[in-house]
């Protein structure tokens, strides 16, 4: 089912229920005044975030996009709201451009990861892992009392006998997966058993032997380790689509993935042109928006319903 408001986010807010949503997932006003805009002279107040911790159930997520410039005072707000800081999630691009020689080489963008209350629920990070590589997390000395060995066991899918891990834990690192930022990542020597470079290989009866990989075959010494998305794409946007920060639909889909139970209800108060709510409904879960540009109001419904009439959810 999706639902779309249009208006002022703290009225709409009102209209949902206590404890509706499952994940707030949203990019809203950064407090720049981007490009002139009016709708970004200021971060949202603590009275949106009150609201917003009031329709999230009781240990849900909120992830918020954020500026460089303002992430203290959209973190402040949320947390005077009453939110819990839990972690910050940096998504890092090589194709931002400075406007002047005051002003140093916009590359990445903070989200603030905050949850509501309540117990805990578990993040999705068998869903979100990197790659598929096979690996094994089982090094000279590592034994059943040991320090890796009790992390390989709470952090990683295994089997008992050979600790066999498939992809990386996801980091608060997301990169878009340029040339100027994976060249900033050191490469990884071989191993002793002279495999390819970053690569860990299985220890086994005093001798080093080399892991079975498939798929996704990169150093883990590299850039490969992170989850990477690039900037949008014409295809991201849509025709039609002028929206001056719109986000790409595989980085909203991680995101949502990461933090959202299957089936879930996710909330966007500050919608723009609906990326998150096309991520949302790609990933199988229900969406609500509220935006209060009948311009850009008009660009999400666009969007949205072809792909919600294809699963047959708009409403």
């Amino acid at each position: 089912m999706t639902q779309l408001y249009k208006g002022d986010c703290l009225e709409k807010l009102g209209e949902i229920q206590s404890a509706y949503v499952d994940a707030i997932i949203t990019d809203p006003p950064y407090g720049l005044s981007f490009m002139g805009k009016k709708w970004d002279y200021e971060v949202p107040s603590i009275d949106i975030w009150k609201e917003c911790l009031r329709v999230l159930k009781p240990g849900g997520h909120l992830l918020s996009f954020s500026s460089a410039r303002t992430y203290h005072r959209m973190a402040c707000n949320v947390e005077d709201a009453g939110f819990e800081i839990r972690d910050q999630i940096m998504w890092v691009y090589g194709s931002g451009f400075p406007k002047g020689k005051a002003q140093l080489k916009p590359s990445h963008e903070p989200i603030v990861m905050a949850r509501k209350g309540g117990k805990i629920k578990e993040l999705r990070i068998d869903d979100c892992r990197i790659g598929n590589e096979k690996r094994f997390n089982l090094a000279a000395g590592n034994h059943k009392n040991g320090n890796a060995y009790n992390m390989s066991k709470t952090g990683m899918p295994e089997n008992v006998e050979g600790r066999e891990c498939i992809g990386r834990w996801p980091a608060n690192l997301i990169h878009d997966g340029s040339e100027e930022v994976v060249n900033l990542f050191p490469q990884v020597s071989a191993s002793k058993s002279g495999g390819k470079a970053g690569w860990q290989d299985k220890y086994v009866g005093g001798k080093y032997k080399p892991i079975e990989r498939t798929g996704y075959d990169e150093p883990a010494g590299t850039a490969a380790r992170f989850f990477y998305c690039a900037k949008a794409s014409n295809s991201d946007r849509g025709k039609g689509n002028n929206h001056p920060t719109v986000k790409p639909i595989d980085l909203m889909r991680y995101l949502i993935r990461l933090v959202c139970p299957v089936g879930s209800v996710v909330l966007d108060p500050f919608m723009g042109s609906g990326t998150t709510g096309k991520a949302a409904l790609e990933e199988g879960m229900e969406f609500i928006g509220i935006e209060q540009s009948k311009e850009y109001m008009d660009i999400s419904k666009k969007r949205l319903t072809n792909v919600a009439y294809q699963a047959g959810l708009f409403t």
